[in-house]
């Protein structure tokens, strides 16, 4: 779900947002680019390299957007997987930020996509 273009595109993004492209190549070294487009306004993009791979532990990469944004540099995501059994923890680490604001717009759009992650895992067939 978290390195499939299609699948990513199903889940990615704050309540209310699609994303209508999705480009991936989820190994090290690989690059991404996601096109979001929120209810009202532009679509952006965001893209960055993947840095460490391992789909059932961890995932680390760049985070930019494109056009750049001085308000937001190039960040690093931090994705952990810990298996418990009949669930999975995620942890999630991001940043540096530049403001408070946006630490917390980003924790928002993450809370929506995991949110939705779940949604969708919950009505697959295992």
């Amino acid at each position: 779900m978290m390195s499939e273009p299609e699948r990513v595109a199903e889940w990615f993004g704050p309540q209310d947002f699609s994303v209508p492209s999705v480009e991936l190549d989820a190994r090290v070294g690989g690059k991404y680019r996601l096109t979001m487009q929120p209810p009202e306004g532009d679509a952006f993009s965001l893209f960055g390299e993947f840095r460490e791979v391992d789909p059932d532990r961890r995932l680390v990469y760049t985070f930019r957007y494109d056009p750049p944004d001085p308000i937001d540099p190039e960040m690093v995501v931090v994705v952990s997987l810990r298996d418990l059994g009949e669930s999975t923890e995620v942890a999630l680490d991001q940043g540096p930020f530049a403001t408070e604001a946006r630490r917390t717009l980003h924790e928002n759009g993450w809370t929506d996509s995991l949110d939705r992650l779940g949604e969708l895992l919950a009505t697959q067939e295992l």
